[in-house]
This record gives C-alpha cells, sequence and structure tokens, in this order.
C-alpha cells in the first residue's frame, strides 16, 4: 500500500468541511474568490491572534503563561484557513508544494548571497509549471 499523501489528505479534508459549511471553491466567480480571499484572511489574522495570545507577548505583565497545547491548536485552526485560501486561488496540494519547494530554493538563495537587495525578479522562478 503507497504511503499516505498527507497535505492532498489536508486539502481533501478541507474541502469537505469548507463544502459542509455551504463554501464551494470550485465553483467561485471572480467576485466570489475576492470575497473568500478577504473572508479567509481575516480568520486567518484572527486565529495568529489567539495563538499570540496563548504565548507571553506582553513584556510588562507578569500574570502570562506559555500555553502550548493552545498554541499547537491555533496553529492548526491557521492551517484551516491557509489551506481555504489556497483553494480559493485554484491551487492545488501538490500545487502548493512545487511552489513551496521553488520559494525555499529561492530563500536559501537569498540567505547564501546575503540578501541585500530585493527586486522584481526575486520570484521569478516560483511559478507553476515551470
Amino acid at each position: 500500500m503507497p504511503p499516505t499523501d498527507m497535505l492532498a489528505e489536508i486539502f481533501d479534508c478541507q474541502k469537505a468541511l469548507n463544502q459542509r459549511i455551504g463554501v464551494d471553491t470550485d465553483a467561485m466567480d471572480e467576485e466570489q474568490q475576492v470575497k473568500w480571499l478577504l473572508n479567509y484572511s481575516r480568520a486567518l489574522s484572527q486565529e495568529t491572534a489567539e495563538m499570540i495570545d496563548s504565548v507571553p507577548w506582553k513584556w510588562w505583565a507578569k500574570y502570562q503563561k506559555y500555553d502550548r497545547a493552545n498554541v499547537q491548536v491555533e496553529i492548526v485552526d491557521m492551517l484551516h484557513f491557509l489551506v481555504s485560501l489556497a483553494q480559493v486561488a485554484g491551487l492545488s496540494a501538490k500545487d502548493v508544494h512545487e511552489l513551496y519547494m521553488k520559494k525555499n530554493r529561492v530563500n536559501f538563495q537569498r540567505q547564501e548571497t546575503g540578501y541585500a537587495v530585493k527586486d522584481e525578479s526575486d520570484n521569478a522562478p516560483v511559478k507553476l509549471g515551470k
């Protein structure tokens, strides 16, 4: 039995959840895509804020505690919305993997060269199918 493609499984689960909620990312016109890109971005931002609230970031406050278990849950919540964003943008798990690997190479190259200059050609190699 071949190993499970974990990222593809996550994408499938998120698609099913979104459809259960009444959101079909495959059937969106451009106006709906813009609406849902904004909705999911806002939700992602909120989940990020909830994760931040689980770590003691207020240097002036002594009452805060690091809640690692909640940090982990909030990160998974962020992943839900990040996958939804990818799906609205027409990206599959395979597409995300391809773009990630290309962008990772760019980021390593930036570090090797000191990342002293950023220009429009920086992300030129980060395209699907090239």
